[in-house]
């Protein structure tokens, strides 16, 4: 089910249960009121049955008619009063304690009758009978009232127990619901958060296992093809990247291959001219200058091919610095050329590191190059190495004096298809660097000044017995 659609009907439900809990609360309330009304209609008849039962006293006492007629009238308002609220009052007490209670009022408005019609013959059992009917009526009346007091109590301790309890429930249902909801959309934002980490490392895994079928299954499933899409262009990426640092490159590599090439041509026409007036120790001098110059010739391209040819991981413990110096010797005609001042400055005593050396050295030649094109008519580059603050790693800096990275770019520098030179710029090299150093276990940072230069520093984790497995194991 849709993540949408679940918390619909969960919104649903918790709607439908405030909805059933307010009704309740209404309910109960209404009939509070209603009984809290009778409460004061019968305060009210209590109070004329108390006057009432005075007047009778007044009558038998002092022998003062006035006082029946005075009771006369009191009931005749009382039961006016009770026919007016009859409603109110069979909603709060019921139909049968109302026509007791009227039974009541009307055998002593009957008892007042007979009293008034024997004048002033007083009969002692009418008498006993009128108090024994005005004492039921007043008891009855307030014994109603206390227990429609008391059923309002209760009503309201009911009322507040299941309101306290609705609360509860109300709440723990939400909590439950939102832990359930969160957790599953937790669960798979962190797949998503691992899956785009790892990609981010050059490691293009795939989210495996059961989906449930919301909106984050489309996106995983989106995100596992890309993945298997990268991972399927990976060596291509690649290896586009180097022959783009290789078409840089030509111009140095010109340059470089054009100086043994003059010298062959020379030491030949020389070699010629000469040829007659040469010692057999001469002339074996003159070849091997030649051979000297041809060996440098096929170095330079077995370096190039070596650098350029896809091939899988070579991990092996090695020398920085040895590395440094033959990346350094792939770029230096062509800093030449840009009229680049490059200095190379090598630490002693470094410890060894576990690396594919043509890896790190594509990443070498890359950062190089981003400095060299980051330098338009010349500069300065400053390339160095040292051992790491913790002692456990060793740091490499190269430094230009270029144009810098503007602030907002900086975050961006390492992902896929970013770059700052327009069309003229893949967006891959620094992504593809930064996964090589990443699956040696190393990092890569930036730091630059617009106007100033940029600098990026590698920090990869010095050889150890105990390491080296698992860094062969994370670079493939």
């Amino acid at each position: 089910m849709k993540i949408e659609r679940k918390i619909i009907l969960y919104n649903i439900f918790n709607v439908a249960l405030i909805l059933l809990i307010g009704f309740f609360a209404f309910q109960n309330l209404n009939l509070m009121l209603t009984k809290l009304k009778f409460v004061e209609i019968a305060d009210d008849m209590n109070t004329a049955f108390l006057e009432m039962r005075l007047s009778e006293k007044n009558y038998f006492l002092y022998n003062d008619r006035t006082a029946l007629d005075e009771i006369k009238e009191k009931i005749d308002q009382t039961t006016a009063s009770i026919e007016q609220v009859k409603a109110d009052i069979v909603k709060a007490i019921g139909e049968t304690d109302i026509n007791t209670l009227k039974s009541h009022l009307n055998r002593y408005s009957a008892l007042i009758g007979e009293v008034r019609q024997n004048g002033n013959n007083r009969d002692v059992q009418m008498g006993l009978r009128l108090r024994d009917a005005g004492k039921k009526l007043r008891e009855f009346s307030e014994s109603m009232t206390k227990l429609e007091r008391k059923r309002v109590n209760e009503i309201i301790e009911v009322s507040k127990k299941i309101l306290f309890s609705s609360f509860w429930v109300v709440l723990a249902f939400a909590i439950a619901v939102s832990h359930f909801i969160s957790q599953r959309i937790l669960k798979s934002l962190r797949k998503i958060e691992t899956l785009a980490a790892s990609i981010t490392e050059g490691k293009f895994a795939t989210i495996q296992g059961i989906r449930s079928k919301d909106e984050f299954d489309s996106v995983i499933s989106a995100i596992n093809t890309m993945s298997e899409e990268l991972r399927n262009r990976e060596e291509q990426i690649i290896q586009s990247k180097k022959l783009a640092s290789l078409g840089i490159l030509t111009a140095g590599v010109a340059h470089e291959l054009t100086n043994p090439i003059n010298n062959i041509s020379m030491i030949a026409q020389a070699y010629e001219e000469l040829y007659d007036k040469l010692s057999r120790k001469e002339r074996v001098e003159f070849m091997n200058k030649v051979e000297g110059e041809t060996e440098r010739m096929r170095s330079i391209v077995k370096n190039l091919l070596d650098f350029s040819r896809p091939k899988k991981a070579d991990m092996k413990e090695a020398d920085i610095n040895v590395v440094m110096q033959k990346a350094f010797k792939l770029v230096q005609n062509m800093l030449e050329v840009s009229n680049v001042d490059a200095k190379l400055n090598l630490m002693d005593g470094l410890n060894h590191v576990f690396i594919d050396e043509d890896q790190i050295k594509q990443v070498l030649v890359n950062l190089i190059t981003n400095a060299v094109q980051a330098m338009h008519g010349g500069g300065r580059l400053f390339i160095s190495t040292r051992t790491g603050k913790n002692k456990d790693s060793v740091e490499i800096t190269v430094r230009d004096t270029g144009k810098g990275i503007p602030p907002e770019f900086l975050p961006h520098v390492f992902d896929p298809f970013f770059t700052t030179k327009g069309e003229g710029g893949t967006g891959l090299g620094l992504s593809v660097s930064y996964g090589i150093i990443k699956n040696h276990k190393g990092d890569i940072r930036v730091e630059s000044w617009i106007g100033e230069g940029t600098t990026f520093t590698i920090e990869l984790p010095v050889y150890t017995e105990a390491g080296d497995a698992l860094i062969h194991e994370g670079v493939k």
